[in-house]
């Protein structure tokens, strides 16, 4: 959630900031009015209960012929107070209700919807081929990595199996990203992919993303579409030692979406899924430093993408596309030759003080003084979206696909994942 006091001070930007994301700025003045409204609430409440304190005292010292009429007096008192405790506690409930209402305030990204993203740049050639080239799914088939009718089978549509050089591709990819992170200082996690509600809905996912995520009704938790949220959770309703630096970790978690309003989109091959496994950068930092740490993040997805020797560019999303909890996100799109087109692969999200206000994530200022820390997360790699742009990219014309130099380790030294038999 945002804080009130920036509300307060400048409602404007605030307003702005609704109007970038395609967003009604009504809601900031709805926020604004049950802040006032609680604020009032809490000054009679007050005023009322010292006026309850003071009689109090008064009673004791009272002559026997006016200690009757004080006695009503605070008879009177105390159901007032009681009254505005009331007024002040459905005050307090309809602020949370406003303030969880209203998005993070966007923060230098371009105004609009998903189509208005600036490219910041481009990295590395996209390839040409003297070979018609095939989709990652036809080139998984050719070396028997991926099995999408048994995952059908099983489990349902967009569900699949990673078989043979599937499944060692997952591994090498999950061990290069986890030696670049804590080379990189990151500490690494294996994180749970279920979680209560709290962490859900304190890292923004309840909102608008609601119809993404999975429930499990039975036990009151959900299952995580990204482990940022089991990140951010970990260090609720605490007090975070920032004074050596930025606190950074690495998950690594399966993940799950719905994948709701996306019927008859990329449903072939495992480019969009209800469930993969991905490794999410996630750091903790003073909300000044966050802009630079943002930058970092962004430089290590770029990166892991260019030791598996991916063209790619950058792009600055529009305010409309960050999603609730972000003020500004990066994502880094590879080129899919089979689609001729760029498509997401890594992201990275500022997200202030938003979702730590909401779970209680502080740290020390200079001072010694509680402050609010700023949290940003970013994906190194997506498991199944980055094997599938391996294949197609790295495919050769006998079917076979060359293994990016960087991977080689992860995979036995073997240069090349031939066609089976």
């Amino acid at each position: 959630m945002i804080d009130l006091r920036t509300l307060r001070e400048d409602p404007d930007r605030v307003r702005a900031s609704q109007q970038a994301r395609g967003e009604d700025p009504a809601a900031v003045d709805a926020l604004l009015a049950a802040d006032a409204q609680r604020r009032a609430a809490v000054t009679t409440a007050d005023t009322l209960r010292a006026e309850q304190k003071a009689l109090g005292k008064r009673i004791p010292k009272a002559a026997p012929g006016e200690r009757t009429g004080l006695l009503e007096q605070a008879k009177k008192l105390a159901e007032e107070v009681k009254l505005a405790e009331a007024t002040q506690a459905t005050a307090d409930a309809a602020l949370h209700t406003a303030q969880l209402a209203l998005p993070n305030i966007a923060e230098g990204g371009p105004v609009g919807g998903e189509d208005d993203f600036v490219v910041l740049e481009h990295v590395g050639d996209v390839p040409s081929y003297d070979f018609e080239v095939r989709d990652h799914a036809e080139v998984a088939e050719r070396i028997a990595a991926i099995d999408i009718e048994r995952g059908a089978k099983v489990s349902g549509a967009r569900f699949y199996f990673l078989t043979g050089p599937g499944a060692e591709l997952e591994f090498a990819l999950i061990n290069l990203a986890m030696a670049q992170a804590t080379a990189a200082g990151f500490t690494p996690v294996v994180a749970p992919a279920l979680v209560k509600p709290a962490a859900m809905a304190g890292t923004g996912f309840l909102g608008a993303h609601a119809a993404e995520v999975y429930r499990v009704d039975a036990d009151d938790l959900y299952l995580v579409g990204t482990s940022e949220v089991a990140l951010a959770g970990y260090h609720s309703e605490e007090i975070v030692d920032l004074s050596a630096g930025p606190r950074r970790y690495a998950a690594f978690s399966s993940c799950f979406r719905r994948e709701a309003g996306s019927y008859g989109k990329d449903t072939r091959g495992v480019f969009r899924v209800h469930w993969f496994d991905k490794v999410e950068m996630f750091s903790y930092c003073p909300p000044e430093e966050s802009y630079d740490e943002h930058q970092r993040l962004l430089a290590w997805e770029k990166e892991f993408l260019t030791k598996l020797e991916l063209p790619f560019r950058v792009i600055d999303v529009a305010a409309g596309d960050l999603g609730s909890s972000a003020a500004r996100k990066f994502d880094c799109e590879a080129w899919f030759p089979a689609q001729q087109r760029y498509r997401e692969l890594t992201s990275t999200s500022n997200c202030t003080t938003f979702q730590a206000r909401r779970l209680n994530i502080r740290y020390r200022d200079a001072t010694g003084r509680p402050q609010i820390a700023a949290t940003l997360n970013g994906t190194l790699c997506a498991i199944t979206r980055t094997i599938a742009c391996l294949l197609e990219t790295h495919q050769r014309a006998d079917g076979s696909v060359r293994v990016p130099v960087a991977l080689r380790p992860y995979l036995a030294g073997r240069e090349v994942l031939e066609p089976a038999d």
